[in-house]
């Protein structure tokens, strides 16, 4: 009975694993209840597949005949499953008063083991008159099988004290049980075993032992068994690569399966599976096709599972193509390899194909899960549609998985992302409760937008309930204070990143970078930077995209050659950022260089990058060079028309504005408010009041847009430069407008232009009320009173912008020359070349002067001597800019001068006739628009 209740107590008191339950008394009491058990079963019919009829014979068999033949037949009830056939020969052996021997004996064990009745076998064992190691290896087979590891080592114990010595497939059997137990201390004795029996060389003993030591993360100590090994089968290379699997090695498992394929030895789907996911982690596509071809060799292509593994590899290398032909192949593909199928073009942004093949899944009868409902519920918010986002949601309540935690998140992140923040603070709500995760998904509605301002009251929500912000949280949050321009809010943020422990996290550091960046605190930005562990793509354009829009071009440009220096690859916005930076600066050299990195590196079919590379021509002073990228693009948008348009008005090419319009709209685009200020500022240039007026009225009764400022004043501009001041100040009464000081500007502007000082005295003293701030408004009522020869009023004007503390913004001049920025002031004696600069400059004005220039120091403000006047104005920045470009860039090369004021009149005259005595373009940007001059004529037609 020693065997009874030793299984009956590793069988019963083991925790966290199944108790077989089972009568105590069956354990207690003698054999002879199980033969009257079996007597009373013995009249059953024995299974027909077994196919041997044992109680229709019409001879009688004798002595050993019969007992093989019993041996026969427990062994198929094991093999196919017929308790009741067992039970009734078991029966029949103890009615017929058998003596069965060792075989049959053993029979009986492992027909009780294989079924699972483990107390008929302990029993059965019990009774035997001698025991030898298949008796024990029967039983211990069927509790592995069933997974009671633990149990089969304390039998183990009993064998041994049993006087029994293992056999190799009693140990391959014990250490299944140890792999199972992940017991190392027992699979080790057993290893010595091994050794001790002489069957460490058995090829099943050695497979056992590498899954063992794999099993329990001793990866030398299995592949130093795996190398021992004279022979290796599937198994044990499956045992090794398994191993190698639990610990994420993806590139070992790669080097394996290379040495796998090297030995010619047939690859089954486990190993393919783990081949695949390692090629899946790696993206690994070349090992991954040579794993697809052997799939396609072994015939398991069709298998799920390793479908499924096929459709994740071609997912993550981005084909989608070839991930929907696997697909395609799977016959009868599960949830699982839909759900993946779906997850694969949503990351492609095949987002209308991922819904149709949802809508598909459906229609096939394909029960979707959660995962699936996660996927589509990121479709749905993908394609922004809200209808659909809201059928979706229905839907996941409609199979009942509204408790879900996961799907709410899911809903409340896809009502976020498309703006129905009602919906989705209203699934928060609803939620029985919540985790960090849900409040992540709250704060990814207040990235950007009208919405960022709930940032950090939900923020600070989440910590008054007592939930611990995350990676995620933080990121989200600091999303949000960039875009509000928080720094204060950003501030507190970061000293809990700092007290949460992450100041290190690359993805924290990077966020924190672009707040301090977007905030103009570049110098905390920098440090922050220099402070990462790893500086990655993200982490180096939030620094470039911080340098850029603080107007700090040379820094960001700098910074883009040194992240490539230390083998980063831009990604399209890092791209389209220096290409904003070049456009700022000028800087042509460089920005050619970008648009040549963009084609080899295959973004310049990015719509947001191609619309960066027309700006930064047509901002450098190449108006044929950005009609050419823009003809060239693969796609366009109403933002990459708009940079056009602006382009063409930029250089003063008026006509050409309202034509690509026409274009724009034939090609069904819909224009916005940005496209009809280019529109309206063209008219106004060319002096279309008429077409002005149409395309104003246009706004609203054609396109339903909303006239803003900008329009208003656009329409002003019209009307002041065509004269029509009457109809000004109606149109101001009409749109009430009266209060905005860019409207008051441009009528300030129109009347310096027609040298109406009544209107322009009147506007100066709207816009010194509304915003006394602004330097360019008492320059341009001086200017009107200096043109009048008020020049009382010109020093009372200088007076009262002296006494608010006004300074005047300081004008300079700047010119790119070998890849360097040089910058001019007006009589700046710093550059290194001065003394060249002065001497080609005189030259210059020498030359002008007898091809007919002749000076205007009626535009010199100061009341000092014509002599100072002449001197001030002829070292006029950009004057100096010019002189210097000539000693310094080839006769050939087009000039290109760059300025962050109007040019005056005078300079104006004096670059047009040095253009025709040099006989070279010059082209010069200022603040308003481009002038090219040639030959003695400027492209503005004088309009300065």
């Amino acid at each position: 009975m020693l065997i009874q209740s030793l299984v009956f107590r590793c069988l019963s008191t083991r925790k966290n694993h199944l108790v077989i339950e089972f009568p105590r008394r069956l354990l207690s009491a003698s054999f002879q209840f199980v033969c009257s058990f079996s007597a009373h079963v013995a009249t059953e019919e024995i299974n027909p597949s077994l196919k041997v009829p044992l109680f229709k014979e019409k001879t009688k068999l004798e002595g050993t005949k019969r007992l093989k033949l019993y041996s026969k037949i427990l062994h198929d009830c094991a093999s196919k499953g017929s308790l009741s056939s067992a039970k009734a020969v078991h029966g029949k052996i103890i009615k017929k008063g058998f003596d069965p021997d060792l075989h049959l004996w053993n029979s009986l064990v492992n027909a009780y083991a294989k079924r699972g009745v483990f107390g008929y076998a302990c029993k059965v064992l019990d009774r035997m008159p001698e025991r030898d190691v298949v008796s024990w290896t029967a039983l211990f087979s069927g509790l592995v099988n069933e997974g009671y590891g633990y149990d089969v080592l304390d039998l183990y114990c009993s064998m041994k004290k049993d006087g029994v010595l293992p056999n190799g497939h009693c140990l391959v059997t014990a250490l299944k049980a140890c792999s199972l137990s992940l017991d190392l201390f027992f699979g080790t004795l057993l290893h010595g075993e091994g050794v001790k029996v002489g069957v460490l060389l058995d090829i099943f003993v050695g497979s056992s032992l590498v899954d063992l030591y794999a099993k329990c993360g001793q990866m030398e100590l299995a592949e130093r068994v795996f190398l021992f090994m004279d022979k290796k089968n599937v198994v044990s290379w499956n045992a090794l690569l398994n191993g190698y699997a639990l610990k994420g090695d993806a590139g070992k498992i790669l080097n394996l399966f290379q040495g796998m394929t090297e030995s010619e030895l047939r690859c089954s789907k486990f190993t393919l599976s783990n081949v695949l996911k390692s090629c899946t982690y790696l993206v690994n596509l070349t090992w991954g096709l040579i794993a697809h071809s052997l799939v396609i060799k072994t015939g398991c292509e069709h298998d799920e599972f390793v479908g499924c593994c096929l459709l994740d590899l071609y997912s993550k290398c981005g084909l989608a193509e070839d991930t929907l032909k696997v697909f395609k192949r799977i016959q009868e593909p599960n949830i699982v390899a839909w759900s993946a199928m779906i997850d694969c073009l949503d990351e492609q942004g095949q987002i209308q194909e991922a819904a149709e093949l949802f809508s598909l899944m459906r229609c096939k009868g394909v029960s979707p899960n959660q995962h699936t409902f996660a996927s589509i519920a990121g479709v749905a918010a993908n394609l922004g549609d809200r209808l659909y986002c809201e059928g979706v949601h229905a839907c996941i309540l409609k199979h009942g998985f509204e408790s879900e935690i996961i799907l709410s998140n899911a809903l409340i992140a896809m009502y976020m992302k498309i703006r129905s923040v009602q919906n989705g603070w209203q699934v928060f709500k609803e939620m029985s409760f919540w985790n960090s995760a849900s409040w992540n998904s709250l704060l990814s509605g207040s990235h950007n937008g009208k919405t960022c301002d709930r940032g950090p009251s939900i923020f600070h929500k989440m910590l008054a309930e007592g939930f611990k912000p995350d990676i995620c949280t933080f990121t989200s949050i600091l999303r949000s204070c960039s875009n509000l321009l928080n720094i204060k809010f950003g501030h507190q943020v970061h000293a809990h990143i700092i007290k949460n422990g992450l100041k290190d996290n690359n993805l924290v550091g990077t966020s924190l970078i672009d707040l301090y960046a977007k905030n103009g605190f570049l110098a905390d930005a920098e440090l922050l930077f220099t402070q990462l562990i790893e500086r990655d793509l993200f982490s180096w354009t939030a620094l470039i995209a911080g340098y850029a829009q603080s107007d700090c071009s040379e820094k960001a440009i700098k910074c883009f050659n040194h992240m490539q220096r230390q083998g980063v690859t831009p990604n399209n916005f890092t791209l389209a950022t220096c290409l904003s930076s070049c456009s700022n600066m000028g800087m042509l050299e460089n920005g050619q260089l970008l648009h040549s990195m963009a084609i080899k590196a295959g973004n310049s079919g990015d719509v947001f990058v191609s619309s960066s590379i027309v700006d930064m021509y047509a901002n450098c002073g190449c108006i044929e060079e950005a009609e050419a990228a823009f003809q060239g693009m693969v796609s366009t948008d109403t933002v990459s028309w708009n940079m056009m348009l602006f382009g063409y008005l930029q250089h003063r090419q008026g006509l050409k504005v309202l034509e690509t319009f026409r274009t724009m709209l034939d090609k069904g685009l819909e224009p916005d408010e940005v496209t009809f200020i280019a529109v309206l500022s063209a008219c106004s240039y060319m002096g279309f009041v008429i077409e002005g007026k149409e395309y104003f009225d246009s706004l609203t009764n054609v396109f339903g847009i909303v006239p803003t400022i900008k329009h208003c004043a656009c329409m002003i501009d019209i009307l002041g430069r065509a004269g029509k001041f009457n109809e000004v100040k109606s149109f101001i009464k009409d749109m009430k407008v009266t209060s905005n000081p860019l409207i008051w500007e441009t009528v300030l502007g129109a009347c310096r232009m027609h040298g109406n000082d009544k209107l322009g005295e009147s506007a100066a003293e709207k816009l010194f009320e509304l915003n006394p701030g602004i330097a360019s408004h008492y320059i341009l009522l001086a200017n009107i009173f200096a043109a009048k020869g008020r020049w009382e009023d010109v020093r009372r004007v200088r007076a009262l912008m002296t006494h608010c503390g006004v300074k005047k913004e300081p004008g300079c001049s700047w010119v790119m020359v070998n890849g360097q920025v040089h910058i001019f002031r007006s009589t700046d004696g710093c550059h290194p070349k001065h003394g060249e600069i002065y001497i080609k400059l005189k030259e210059l004005v020498e030359k002008s002067i007898l091809a007919g220039y002749v000076p205007k120091t009626d535009h010199i403000l100061n009341d000092v001597g014509d002599d100072e006047k002449l001197e001030q104005l002829f070292h006029h920045n950009e004057r100096l800019a010019l002189a210097f470009a000539l000693i310094s860039i080839n006769p050939v090369k087009t000039i290109r001068i760059f300025k962050n004021l109007h040019i005056c009149e005078d300079c104006h005259d004096f670059m047009k006739l040095v253009s025709g005595v040099i006989k070279q373009e010059i082209v010069v940007r200022d603040a308003n628009c481009f002038h090219h001059f040639k030959s003695g004529i400027c492209s503005c037609q004088d309009y300065c």
